[in-house]
């Protein structure tokens, strides 16, 4: 399983607690240090059933300088997986890909209903 994460960020450090304590196995990744690609992302949001609004760090600064608020709703899916793989900031995390599943965020409800 991938566990893509930001260390500074507290819930990214909640979600590695909560994998340790469950005895999950993961391989981690640094988003900053080794940033998702556009079609690595395309083939998270594919895989996931989630809507891609789901991958975008919305709380974000960047997001916020951006204005992506207003910008997103006129570019195409292309258009957005390409801008998400430009800056990791960019992407909500943390993210934890299994073979069947992908989730965005740290909500123990979703993550005890995939990974317990």
């Amino acid at each position: 399983m991938l566990f893509v994460q930001y260390p500074k960020c507290s819930t990214c450090r909640k979600a590695q607690k909560w994998l340790d304590e469950h005895n999950i196995e993961y391989e981690s990744r640094h988003i900053i240090e080794d940033n998702p690609q556009a079609d690595e992302i395309k083939e998270w949001y594919t895989q996931s059933d989630l809507p891609l609004k789901r991958f975008f760090n919305t709380s974000g600064m960047k997001y916020r300088e951006l204005k992506l608020k207003d910008k997103l709703p006129d570019m195409s899916e292309e258009e957005q997986f390409v801008l998400l793989a430009t800056d990791g900031m960019l992407v909500k995390r943390p993210i934890i890909v299994g073979d069947d599943f992908v989730l965005t965020g740290f909500k123990v409800k979703e993550w005890e209903e995939k990974l317990l």
